[in-house]
């Protein structure tokens, strides 16, 4: 079951959109729901994760220095090779 509602873009937005919908050939309709589609996914897989994060925090759950320390060497090894 799918339900319509309407949006207002800028002149310059919908240009673009139109322009993308030729060059791909799919309809602005159907990019417009792609891409509302994949921000409502990201932002509630992004928001699950955080309020797991909060009930860990909430249980006293936190990272020892040992695995802080392990992070740390990685993210500046990760640095190191990109010099």
């Amino acid at each position: 079951m799918t339900a319509a509602f309407t949006i207002r873009l800028d002149d310059e937005t919908l240009a673009k959109l139109d322009a993308l919908a030729a060059d791909t050939d799919r309809s602005r309709s159907w990019l417009a729901t792609k891409a509302i589609e994949d921000y409502v996914a990201l932002n509630a897989w992004q928001i699950a994760r955080i309020k797991e994060g909060i009930a860990e925090a909430d249980r006293g759950e936190f990272a020892t220095e040992e695995e802080l320390d392990a992070i740390e060497a990685k993210l500046q090894a990760m640095i190191d090779a990109g010099r």
